[in-house]
């Protein structure tokens, strides 16, 4: 007889997670692999997802690491070719890589030109290549995959801002430049969900679910100001814990949402409720 536990174990699966070694890309990898999982940290900065996959593996996760630019084809279908090569499949695909502006005190002062009325061609072309080709990309290599093992889950990484345009008073400050939230950020990330919705109904009748995952903002060192404004703006009153979309990426990865395709999972504390 199977249990509810048993829904949520991923024993036997492989999960590719691009954005591996980012900073909520090392929770997915970690919750997913403790969930039974075997992992692929894929990552531009291949040094930082080797370091993190030599981490999972000591903690008893069976993990590599994979360098991939999701904007090149080739390196892609590298990065699929090697996890199939060292695990036998591609079971679940994470899209966790994405441009993202920081308002950490490490990103904080490069938010200052963001402006849209002089926002450069330049940069908004380079994050939608990320962001929104990347994972066309990724989807499409892994989705030749998924069909020859007959079963795979694709989670696409959206965000609160994909759904309801960014509250830029959250940026301000009393010295210094003003701050924005860049256009390109809501625009990619709204993208996210046309792409998740058009790749499940594309499989539909195929053992192949795709789903969406919104986090809402996740603390990482921000400033008191950002804190206070942000907290304000959520129902349950503060920012996410760094593990706290841990248990989501399990549900949507696993048997537990057998019957989701084509729907987005919100977590965000409330923050489009209001």
């Amino acid at each position: 007889m199977t249990t509810i536990m048993d829904k949520f174990s991923l024993g036997g699966r492989t999960a590719l997670v691009t954005g591996g070694a980012g900073l909520i890309g090392k929770q997915f990898t970690r919750a997913l692999g403790q969930a039974g999982a075997k992992v692929v940290v894929a990552d531009l900065a291949g040094e930082a997802a080797q370091l993190h996959a030599q981490a999972l593996t000591q903690e008893g996760i069976d993990a590599m690491a994979v360098r991939v630019d999701v904007t090149d084809p080739e390196s892609v279908s590298d990065m699929v070719q090697r996890a199939v090569a060292r695990f036998g499949s591609v079971d679940i695909l994470v899209n966790s890589a994405a441009l993202d502006p920081k308002f950490d005190p490490e990103n904080v002062s490069a938010q200052s030109a963001n402006a849209f009325e002089t926002y450069p061609l330049d940069s908004w072309r380079e994050a939608l290549d990320v962001n929104l080709t990347g994972m066309f990309l990724t989807c499409q290599a892994s989705a030749r995959q998924m069909l020859l093992q007959d079963y795979g889950v694709i989670i696409n990484i959206c965000s609160t801002y994909g759904l309801v345009g960014p509250d830029q008073r959250l940026y301000e400050r009393p010295e210094g430049p003003r701050q924005y939230k860049p256009v390109y950020y809501t625009v990619s990330k709204a993208g996210v969900l046309g792409l998740t919705r058009y790749l499940a109904t594309y499989y539909a009748g195929k053992p192949i679910r795709v789903n969406a995952l919104t986090p809402g903002g996740i603390y990482h060192q921000h400033d008191d100001a950002f804190l206070k404004a942000y907290s304000a703006r959520t129902v349950m009153g503060r920012m996410a814990n760094l593990d706290e979309m841990n248990g989501a990426v399990v549900f949507l990865a696993s048997e537990g949402s057998s019957y989701m395709t084509g729907a987005n999972l919100i977590v965000d504390g409330g923050w489009t409720a209001w």
